[in-house]
């Protein structure tokens, strides 16, 4: 078990492969942790030095007061890498952690070699979504809103044939801190990069999923046509492809991170 002591958050992460391979950071969605990124572990960190990290308020990182801010969980990702003597890295985030890959693209574009943007938007609205979901959080705790939440991630069906996946997920979901999961929600609610892509210079990938009722995929083709040369891909699944359509997803970070090896 590792942890970055940076600027007024302790973070945990976990760090894999060979540090002399390209550094690839994963960010989790909003109420996961490191631990979502398990299908992904063995074929990246084959071919890069790969780092899982647990965004604050979530995971075993720590809880500090919120609200929080995207460009807040952005720094962190900076102070993570500079903890880690990395200079650039490629950075890949799914709904939340790709909010902050926006971030860190406008902000600090000279940190990241490539980056993925996965089942994830710009906007991700409306607001009272969000304030709501905020004040049910605060009222009965995160496992008041699991299953509803939960039930997005993946499509009925797939949920249906995996079940000891579908649990886990819940169980993930409600093990994270109500107010660590309410601080970041009002993160999610105040981004809104919709203005500012065509501003994004660093060679970016969009993966969206066809059944995603959270980031649809008009919000990822949205993505896609207003950063400049971004690549898109439509996966099957719903708002985490990489657990429901694990090979494809898998190939498609391989192949887009790949192209850039040695970078």
């Amino acid at each position: 078990m590792a942890f970055a002591d940076l600027d007024g958050v302790r973070l945990h992460y976990r760090a894999e492969g060979d540090p002399a391979n390209p550094a690839l950071v994963l960010s989790n969605s909003l109420g996961a942790a490191l631990d979502m990124w398990a299908p992904q572990v063995e074929p990246l960190a084959a071919r890069f030095h790969l780092i899982r990290y647990d965004t604050r308020g979530h995971g075993q990182s720590a809880v500090t007061p919120g609200p929080y801010t995207i460009a807040q969980l952005g720094r962190d990702v900076i102070g993570l890498l500079d903890h880690l003597g990395l200079g650039r890295a490629h950075f890949a985030g799914v709904s939340m952690g790709g909010l902050t890959g926006q971030w860190l693209a406008l902000n600090h574009p000279e940190r990241l070699a490539r980056l993925a943007l996965c089942n994830t938007a710009a906007y991700i609205g409306p607001p009272e979504n969000w304030t709501n979901r905020v004040a049910a959080v605060r009222a009965d705790g995160v496992g008041s809103i699991a299953d509803a939440v939960a039930s997005r991630w993946l499509t009925a069906d797939y949920a249906a044939a995996k079940p000891e996946l579908a649990a886990s997920l819940r169980q993930m979901l409600s093990a994270t801190a109500s107010e660590g999961y309410a601080a970041a929600c009002l993160a999610v609610c105040d981004a809104d990069f919709r203005a500012d892509l065509s501003r994004i210079a660093v060679p970016t990938l969009v993966i969206a999923g066809t059944h995603d009722l959270s980031t649809p995929p008009a919000e990822g083709r949205f993505l896609a046509d207003h950063i400049p040369g971004a690549q898109y891909r439509e996966l099957s699944g719903a708002h985490l492809t990489n657990l429901e359509d694990v090979e494809r997803f898998n190939a498609a970070l391989l192949g887009f991170f790949g192209e850039a090896r040695g970078s």
